[in-house]
């Protein structure tokens, strides 16, 4: 059944889990982004590394979807995916990109923003062979972004399966591989009531410093 608007309208919650203050946060972002996000794992949050990814191609539009983050390095974070598929293409075009990090029953959210560039082949091979035997033919089943029929899916995993069948180790897609965020921005947000959330800010002032600031929900 549709909502009507009034319906929509009411629809709310309050935010009353916790607070966030410029005193108690770390000095590095990425101290304080391993902080909440290990305390989202402690506490059992689904897919705590699930992560909406946006980046905007050559054209000025802007495309979001859920990514799984993989590894958190000194300098950035990484995901996988499909050159070739949209996302690809606009970071091909444009390797600007953002990252958000939603756990609703934390209340909290964090924003990143940052240049998006691809790892070395050997570190996304490495990575590649820790998948499941499963997701590795799934990488060379799916022509990602691309117009394609179920059964055309089916038949192509079926011809893969059995082109690999015999091999103890898939290799890798040349056009699949891993990128890193390399992050210029965070943004930590704590829902609080009355919709007066508490918003912490890091912008590099040089490469070891950041300027943290509070700023207005």
């Amino acid at each position: 059944m549709n909502k009507d608007k009034d319906d929509i309208r009411s629809l709310r919650s309050s935010y009353e889990q916790g607070s966030l203050n410029v005193d108690e946060v770390s000095d590095n972002p990425f101290v304080q982004f391993n902080r909440w996000f290990n305390f989202a794992i402690d506490q059992e949050i689904y897919e705590a590394n699930a992560m909406t990814l946006a980046t905007c191609g050559s054209d000025g539009q802007p495309s979001a979807r859920t990514v799984l983050l993989k590894e958190i390095e000194v300098d950035g974070f990484l995901f996988y995916s499909n050159y070739l598929s949209k996302k690809g293409l606009q970071l091909k075009e444009n390797n600007k990109a953002s990252l958000l990090f939603f756990w609703k029953e934390l209340e909290r959210q964090i924003r990143i923003e940052g240049i998006v560039e691809k790892i070395t082949p050997a570190h996304s091979e490495d990575y590649f062979h820790s998948r499941p035997r499963g997701s590795q033919i799934g990488a060379w089943v799916s022509p990602q972004s691309q117009q394609i029929t179920r059964s055309e899916l089916d038949n192509r995993k079926t011809e893969f399966e059995n082109k690999f069948a015999d091999q103890k180790s898939i290799p890798i897609p040349d056009y699949w591989g891993g990128y890193k965020l390399k992050p210029h921005y965070f943004e930590f947000w704590q829902g609080r009531k009355n919709r007066l959330h508490d918003r912490i800010s890091y912008s590099p002032i040089d490469p070891d410093k950041w300027q943290i600031k509070r700023i207005a929900p």
